[in-house]
């Protein structure tokens, strides 16, 4: 829907969909929530920053065990889809902070070995 002011604006027609507001004023208030964020977190320290890196891997793995039991014991309860999405995220968050370990583990090897 295009507004008087030339602006598009997109409007949920599907009441299965969540949420009332309008899309287009969640995707801005998102990104400054973001933004916000950002600040903040650009305030803390490495070690700070890391196990919070750590933290969200991890509850994205108890996240995917607790879906997957929960098919086992409730197939009709969980969608097939989201705990194939709920697994994928976890390898995938899983095998990407293995890869920043291995890449910060092999520099700090480099720094240290250079004179």
């Amino acid at each position: 829907m295009i507004t008087s002011m030339g602006t598009l604006s997109m409007i949920r027609t599907d009441s299965a969909h969540l949420g009332t507001s309008s899309l287009t004023s969640m995707m801005s208030g998102n990104v400054q929530k973001k933004q916000g964020e950002k600040t903040e977190k650009a305030k803390g320290t490495f070690e700070q920053y890391f196990l919070d890196a750590v933290n969200s891997v991890n509850d994205k793995q108890i996240s995917s065990d607790a879906i997957a039991q929960q098919l086992i014991t409730d197939p009709d309860s969980v969608d097939v889809h989201d705990v194939t999405i709920a697994m994928a995220k976890a390898s995938l968050s899983l095998s990407l902070a293995q890869t920043v370990v291995d890449r910060v583990i092999k520099d700090w090897n480099e720094i240290t070995t250079n004179r």
